[in-house]
């Protein structure tokens, strides 16, 4: 009983860590991390910041368009397609779709683009931050952690479920 429960938890855990940290974490870190954070909050943090005062839907297209479209979507999709699709294809890539275009493209870009755009072209940077934390904290990674937790369950699950076909079944 014990050599069969061993053999099944090392089955469950080594499935489900190898699609966790190989797939996930690679294009979590080579994309969001590297691409996201160093290519718009540090390239282009002047240019967002000249814009925003000087002209704001010039700072929006050249520093979110412009850094985010090349460094996240360009920096993410690269480690997502060799890291992410070989090993959490269902899961990674329904949480992406689910959570990311539909959570956060449709409730920030649309129920909340009046007010944000309220606040920027009354020139108030504190409610323009106010909406930027409310809209980034509350709609994107409620919505985008609430499908990614939902689909990494399933494709969790799908590992145990294998390392306990191996581990216990076989064993």
């Amino acid at each position: 009983m014990d050599g069969k429960m061993d053999r099944c938890m090392h089955g469950c855990m080594r499935a489900c860590m190898d699609a966790w940290m190989d797939g996930c974490m690679h294009a979590w870190m080579g994309g969001f991390m590297h691409a996201y954070l160093h290519a718009w909050m540090h390239e282009r943090m002047h240019a967002w910041m000249g814009g925003c005062m000087g002209g704001c839907m010039d700072g929006w297209m050249h520093g979110w368009m412009g850094a985010w479209m090349d460094g996240w979507m360009h920096g993410c999709m690269d480690g997502c397609m060799y890291g992410c699709m070989d090993r959490c294809m269902d899961g990674c890539m329904d949480g992406w779709m689910h959570g990311w275009m539909h959570g956060w493209m449709d409730a920030w870009m649309d129920a909340r683009m009046d007010a944000w755009m309220d606040a920027w072209m009354d020139g108030r940077i504190n409610g323009l931050m106010d909406v930027w934390i409310d809209v980034w904290i509350d709609v994107w990674l409620d919505a985008w952690m609430d499908a990614w937790m939902d689909a990494w369950i399933d494709a969790c699950m799908d590992g145990c479920i294998d390392g306990w076909m191996h581990g216990w079944m076989d064993g």
